[in-house]
């Protein structure tokens, strides 16, 4: 089975870089390119649902398409940094410019600094804007004109096309190489999606009225079966289910049958099989009818079981912390901790050994924390970080669960 990858940049880049994916056997590629780097978003809402992976020429388009959360696929940008902006210092060189006066944007300064004392060059003189939120072509605009006597080092083809005519510019552009280790981990993680989106999920459902009941599981991509005691199997894959839950967030289809029944319970189970599945749904169907008529609880491995709310939920910020941590199987206390890790951490991602610290627990336990924390749509994974040993790399999470009230303090006991 292949994997399609969406490549968006800018017109020149798209198709060179898409040719690099398409070397890689299994992979094929959707070219969509665009003429200002603002426009990467509403491209990727348009285009998700015929893609497995997002790679992006740059990481200006990739943080924009981000910070508009229109990113529901695994997704990967084409780093500059290395040997891209050696190349470039190399034919800045031949080209009889003074390499060690650069206004360079978006790159990281730490790399460009790494570079330079890699080849040797002095990096006092340079000038550096990186990449932060709400950066703007704009803004690196007026950046580099603030310096004319430097030339310009910038990854942003607006800026290319802005300055080009004033002055000296070179526009960085992807390496085969960067291309290729980017496209590597993009597989991956694209590849475990697919593997874990095709997932069994069973629903044990218990309802006297089954009126609905049928189109319900239709809208879940399953089908449906009589299974014993008047209850009912319904069986789909982790896919749609995580689509139609709103991210194990909300069942709506709670709320429907319950308009027709005194008592609507849900029980589902993901599992690696239809045994282990089943199992998992069992536990789940016993927890809801102990949560009372209406209940619905999503079971997984590792003893994570996450409460269903009965309609699509209110944001996160939105919702107390108590609804959260009854959700997610996690203490009031825990969550506020998380919250204080976030705030010190300024919001960048955290490793799981640095929640773990923070919680004061091991890191198997982090682990499961933040496992349903992501099912819950409160964290996502933004990649793993080598620990310097021979262990397991240590995946790296950025909380997304916030506070709803900064001021709020709960008594509530862990």
């Amino acid at each position: 089975m292949g994997i399609v990858i969406g490549v968006v940049g800018p017109h020149d880049l798209v198709d060179d870089v898409a040719a690099v994916c398409e070397e890689q056997p299994g992979v094929s590629t959707l070219r969509l390119d665009y003429d200002h780097e603002s426009q990467a978003p509403a491209i990727v809402e348009a285009h998700a649902a015929s893609v497995e992976g997002w790679l992006f020429t740059g990481i200006v388009p990739y943080m924009l398409c981000r910070d508009a959360e229109a990113l529901t696929r695994p997704a990967a940008f084409v780093d500059y940094s290395g040997a891209t902006l050696l190349n470039a210092l190399v034919r800045l060189q031949h080209q009889g410019e003074d390499v060690t006066r650069l206004s360079i944007d978006t790159l990281p300064a730490a790399d460009v600094d790494a570079t330079f004392g890699e080849a040797g060059l002095p990096a006092g003189e340079l000038r550096m804007h990186p990449y932060r939120p709400g950066m703007t072509s704009q803004k690196a605009i007026a950046f580099h004109r603030r310096s004319p006597a430097h030339t310009v080092i910038t990854c942003l083809s607006s800026v290319h096309e802005a300055l080009r005519g004033e002055r000296h510019v070179l526009r960085l552009v992807p390496s085969v190489h960067s291309v290729r280790v980017a496209l590597r981990q993009l597989v991956l993680t694209a590849e475990g999606q697919v593997q874990e989106d095709a997932q069994i999920a069973l629903g044990l459902v218990e309802v006297a009225n089954e009126e609905g009941l049928l189109r319900e599981a239709t809208a879940l991509g399953g089908t449906l079966a009589a299974f014993r005691g008047g209850t009912h199997l319904l069986v789909t894959t982790r896919g749609p289910l995580h689509d139609a839950t709103g991210g194990f967030t909300g069942l709506p289809m709670l709320a429907r049958l319950a308009e027709q029944n005194d008592a609507v319970r849900v029980g589902f189970g993901l599992g690696r099989s239809a045994a282990e599945a089943e199992s998992l749904a069992r536990r789940a169907l016993a927890k809801a009818r102990r949560i009372g008529p209406v209940a619905a609880v999503l079971s997984l491995r590792a003893d994570a079981d996450i409460v269903l709310e009965s309609v699509a939920t209110t944001p996160a910020g939105g919702q107390s912390l108590s609804v959260i941590a009854r959700r997610v199987g996690l203490s009031v206390p825990t969550l506020e901790k998380l919250l204080q890790a976030r705030a010190a951490a300024g919001g960048e991602p955290l490793t799981t050994r640095e929640i773990a610290d923070r919680l004061a627990v091991q890191q198997r336990t982090a682990r499961r924390m933040l496992h349903r924390l992501e099912l819950a749509g409160l964290a996502e994974r933004t990649g793993n970080l080598t620990s310097g040993s021979s262990g397991r790399p240590l995946t790296l999470y950025r909380l997304t669960l916030q506070h709803p009230d900064p001021g709020h303090r709960s008594g509530e006991p862990a």
